[in-house]
């Protein structure tokens, strides 16, 4: 057996409160229950075919290749029947963050100026490497929600663990997910005590030195709730294992056409960084 957790051990209530995020695929009432066609492909080949598409887009710097890629993870997107709000938060996030980024560069990078803006000159190449770097990064995002993102975090675990990535990584990943709301309730909960006291946040020392003891007070309350959470695993015979109950999925034809796919769209996404 696999040295990682099983899905009944990590989808339980964990010892200290917290609970498990849920999955990016929709799964409505009004909607079919016929699965998503990339939940049948094994987490294993989906977390590799997922780091092979990153570094293969990575590595594109033609409009073409890019605007493909992005095409290509759009139709994954819809393979793994994403939910259309969700992801459409998520990116709008991402994208928000990207363009705040993003928005300086035209002025930075010298070329042809293509306009100006208060005596600030754009360059038409500085506007070319943004707009790759905007599409470059939508692509991974949105391929990583439709490969990762409709995973279980725990499935994505399994994945990981035998992948033989190491285990401590593996375990920090699974006792994140499980343990981020209860951090977040942990953080609330301070943050009613301060406005229970008066507080309130304005631009001057007495906020920032508040924010720092805040944080610092969420790092505290943390590291002794991790101190329980282990004592507790060690009362239940914890020996830093996690013994999987599942067994390894072998591979059936829809992975090997998932297989085979990837490869031809991998090779046509070079071609196209290199007509």
């Amino acid at each position: 057996m696999n040295a990682y957790a099983s899905s009944s051990a990590m989808t339980a209530r964990p010892v200290d409160g917290g609970h498990p995020s849920t999955a990016y695929f929709s799964t409505g009432a009004g909607e079919k229950k016929r699965k998503p066609m990339l939940e049948a492909v094994d987490s294993r080949l989906r977390l590799v075919v997922c780091w092979g598409f990153a570094l293969a887009v990575i590595g594109l710097t033609q409009l073409p290749a890019l605007l493909a890629a992005l095409a290509l993870a759009g139709f994954a997107a819809m393979a793994a029947r994403l939910k259309r709000a969700a992801t459409l938060r998520h990116m709008v996030a991402f994208d928000g963050f990207m363009l705040f980024v993003l928005l300086f560069l035209p002025f930075t990078v010298p070329g042809e100026v293509v306009f100006s803006l208060n005596g600030v000159s754009a360059s038409r190449e500085g506007l070319l490497h943004a707009a790759g770097i905007l599409l470059r990064s939508n692509a991974v995002m949105l391929m990583i929600l439709a490969l990762l993102g409709s995973m279980e975090p725990v499935e994505l675990g399994h994945a990981m663990a035998r992948l033989r990535l190491p285990a401590k990584f593996v375990h920090l990943f699974l006792f994140t997910v499980r343990y981020i709301e209860v951090l977040g309730r942990e953080y609330r909960r301070l943050r009613v005590a301060m406005k229970a006291r008066g507080f309130r946040v304005r631009c001057n020392p007495h906020t920032w030195r508040s924010i720092g003891y805040l944080f610092g007070m969420l790092l505290v309350r943390s590291i002794e709730r991790a101190e329980r959470i282990l004592a507790a695993m060690r009362c239940r015979g914890f020996q830093g294992r996690f013994h999987s109950l599942t067994e390894v999925k072998t591979m059936d034809r829809r992975d090997y056409a998932f297989t085979g796919l990837s490869v031809v769209a991998g090779g046509a996404l070079i071609a196209l960084e290199y007509w």
